[in-house]
């Protein structure tokens, strides 16, 4: 299959997300474990959080703002084209995004401001939102 006919079942988690950078020595803060997703990367360089907005302390700096697309998996790990195809969109339409992948799939963060923009690209890209029922 090209990249090109790829289409994916996407969602949008309702949550605002921050980003968070810290010393690559310090401890994993308890806040940062906290909520229904986050992510924690240590390198030598750094160790960067990810995580829901309202759960970092005031005397964090981090980057606000984020939302959260999610990938309907899960997919094998030897999947050719999956970001491919997701980004590509992006990228054409000039929109900003972060990656981060799990086992079972992967998830796009996307400035909150350019959330509708993004969905509009992807949307016309072939791939669908799974819609929140309306309370």
């Amino acid at each position: 299959m090209t990249l090109s006919l790829r289409r994916f079942q996407l969602s949008i988690l309702p949550e605002h997300f921050a980003i968070v950078g810290l010393s690559p020595g310090a401890d994993i803060p308890l806040w940062a474990t906290q909520g229904p997703f986050f992510s924690i990367t240590r390198t030598s360089e750094e160790l960067s959080i990810m995580v829901e907005e309202n759960r970092v302390p005031a005397e964090y700096q981090s980057q606000g703002g984020w939302r959260v697309i999610k990938v309907h998996g899960p997919f094998m790990l030897s999947e050719v084209g999956v970001l491919a195809a997701l980004v590509g969109p992006l990228a054409a339409a000039r929109i900003s995004v972060l990656t981060i992948a799990t086992f079972d799939t992967d998830y796009l963060l996307v400035a909150s401001e350019s959330l509708t923009a993004a969905v509009s690209a992807l949307e016309r890209a072939g791939h669908t939102f799974q819609r929140s029922p309306s309370p």
